[in-house]
């Protein structure tokens, strides 16, 4: 049984503040944007967590691990260092896509993200220690196979990009729209994906969608933890173990001293 709890992190009023008193320059605002990104994604894993980018106005992050006033701390810390206000909204669920539901509803409920009036939002409660367990979260951690070999040192770097982005695309819809999962590019070939408890051939399904959908290949390594960053670690941890071993899917239960698990459809 997993406990996922995520915050929806979106900036106040952000669109019309691109415009005002005139239109900003391009540049400057994508350097707030990723200048942002950069701080909260350090806070949020000060605490065990993750962040991800989703339209950088809005993230996306898992927040087991950071109560209350951590969150409030990471509200003043934007006040005070940028020209912009963030509301947030908690929710937890088994689903990470109930989560998201329920975080998103908080901050839906409390005025439109381009009303002037809704500043620092704080809607939701996180989850008390009481009420989370060693293994609240499953995180997947996908790549491509030999991406090096047959994209990035064959194809000029915008069609090797349209492929990962190809496959990428095909595998969160997948797991969105038969699981509830939610899952993110991480840069390169990777992608991270927040998952309920899920079987090894649910894992090998999504691989095979992918392979069908997009004609891209995928491995996966699979961890568990009290935090994103537990869970996280043992499944980078997994997924060198499918480097190295070939299979497409393995469950990391013990870090770095692990003992793995191979999951094989024919098993």
């Amino acid at each position: 049984m997993t406990n996922v709890q995520l915050t929806h992190l979106q900036l106040d009023n952000y669109g019309p503040w691109t415009v005002t008193p005139e239109p900003r320059r391009e540049m400057d605002l994508q350097t707030l944007q990723t200048r942002l990104f950069a701080d909260v994604a350090q806070a949020v894993g000060r605490d065990g967590g993750y962040v991800f980018p989703t339209r950088f106005d809005n993230l996306i992050a898992v927040t087991n691990g950071l109560d209350r006033r951590a969150h409030e701390t990471l509200q003043e810390s934007v006040r005070n260092r940028y020209p912009v206000t963030l509301s947030l909204g908690v929710g937890s669920a088994a689903r990470p896509a109930d989560a998201l539901d329920a975080a998103s509803t908080h901050l839906h409920e409390a005025g439109s993200a381009q009303d002037s009036d809704r500043t620092e939002v704080f809607g939701g409660e996180p989850l008390s220690r009481e009420a989370r367990t060693d293994d609240d979260l499953h995180v997947a951690h996908f790549d491509v196979d030999d991406a090096t070999g047959v994209y990035t040192d064959q194809l000029n770097e915008y069609d090797a990009y349209l492929a990962i982005e190809r496959g990428f695309s095909s595998l969160a819809r997948h797991l969105r729209t038969e699981h509830g999962a939610l899952a993110f590019f991480a840069g390169g070939d990777n992608v991270i994906a927040v998952c309920p408890a899920l079987s090894d051939e649910a894992y090998h399904e999504a691989i095979a969608h992918v392979r069908a959908d997009a004609n891209v290949d995928l491995k996966v390594g699979v961890g568990t933890g009290l935090t994103a960053q537990e869970a996280g670690m043992k499944a980078k941890h997994a997924l060198e173990h499918c480097r190295e071993s070939g299979a497409p899917v393995v469950r990391d239960h013990g870090g770095k001293s692990p003992k793995l698990q191979i999951a094989s459809l024919d098993a």
